[in-house]
C-alpha cells in the first residue's frame, strides 16, 4: 500500500493550525490529492466545515470516521490530521495504527518546554496567544436547520466575546443567517478580532438548510444556559424564514434584471 505524506499538527486552543493546514494546500498543486481528519469534534464539526467550504476538492473526513480514513489514505498524496487541545498527543498513535508521520506544532512565541514540544518533529511558531490562561470548560452546540438573524448574532457575539458570559478564551461558529448565507466566526482573548467571514456555500433560500452550523466556546465559568437561552432567542420562526427568503430572492431577481 502506498503511504500518503502523512503531517499531524497539534497545539493550544486558537494557535493557527487550521490557518496553517489551509496554507499548505494552498502552495499545494491543483493536481495533489489532500485528505484531511479533525477527530474529537463530535457533532460540531467547525473547522472541518470551514475547510471543506474553502477547498472542495479536498477529502474531509470528520469524527467517528476513523476506519474509513485509514482505508482511504492510500488514495491521497497528502494527508492532514488536526489534533485539537483536548486530545492527548499519543491519540494519534492509534489513529493510524503504526503509520510513520511528521508530528508538528503550532506554539505560540512565548511558550517554552512544553508538551508539544517533546512531541514535535519541527515547531511553527503561531498567534501570539496568552499562554497563561487555563480554561477548563468547553462548550459546543450543534444549530443544524437553524437560521438566525445577523443584527441578533452580531450582538450575541459581541457578548460571548466580552465577557457576558464567563472568560472565554477562544470562541468559533458556523451560522446560516437570514439572507441565506452561511457565516464564519472566530475570536481568540488577546488576538485582533476579525469581521464575520462568509463561508463559499451556495446561498439557501429554501426552507431550513440542511448542513452543518454551530457553535463552539472555550473558557471559565461560563454560563453554558444563559448561552444557550440567547442563541435559541436568535433563531427564526418558519414564518419569518420564508418572509426573509422570499425577499432576498426577489432583490437577487431585480439585481439580475438590472
Amino acid at each position: 500500500m502506498s503511504v500518503p505524506n502523512i503531517t499531524v499538527v497539534a497545539g493550544p486552543a486558537g494557535c493557527g493550525k487550521t490557518t496553517w493546514i489551509c496554507q499548505q494546500i494552498q502552495n499545494l498543486s491543483a493536481s495533489v490529492n489532500v485528505i484531511y481528519f479533525s477527530p474529537g469534534t463530535g457533532k460540531v464539526p467547525i473547522d472541518q466545515t470551514h475547510l471543506a467550504a474553502d477547498f472542495p476538492n479536498i477529502k474531509v473526513f470528520h469524527d467517528g470516521q476513523e476506519t474509513e480514513f485509514l482505508q482511504q489514505l492510500a488514495k491521497f498524496e497528502a494527508a492532514y490530521i488536526e489534533l485539537g487541545f483536548y486530545l492527548e498527543l499519543t491519540s494519534v498513535e492509534t489513529i493510524l495504527d503504526g503509520l510513520s508521520y511528521q508530528s508538528l506544532a503550532i506554539l505560540p512565541p512565548k511558550l517554552q518546554q512544553s508538551e508539544y514540544h517533546a512531541w514535535a518533529d519541527k515547531i511553527i511558531p503561531g498567534a501570539d496567544i496568552d499562554t497563561n490562561i487555563i480554561s477548563n470548560q468547553l462548550w459546543r452546540v450543534p444549530s443544524n436547520g437553524q437560521v438566525i438573524d445577523e443584527d441578533s448574532l452580531q450582538e450575541f457575539w459581541y457578548e460571548i466575546t466580552h465577557g457576558a458570559y464567563g472568560q472565554v478564551s477562544r470562541a468559533k461558529g458556523i451560522f446560516d443567517v437570514a439572507d441565506g448565507r452561511s457565516l464564519y466566526a472566530d475570536f481568540v482573548a488577546g488576538v485582533p478580532t476579525t469581521e464575520f467571514l462568509e463561508l463559499d456555500l451556495p446561498r439557501h433560500l429554501e426552507g431550513r438548510p440542511e448542513r452543518f452550523s454551530g457553535l463552539e466556546v472555550l473558557g471559565n465559568n461560563l454560563d453554558e444556559s444563559a448561552m444557550k437561552r440567547t442563541l435559541e432567542d436568535c433563531y427564526l420562526s418558519e414564518v419569518a424564514i420564508t418572509q426573509y427568503q422570499q425577499q432576498v430572492k426577489q432583490i437577487l431577481l431585480e439585481e439580475k434584471i438590472e
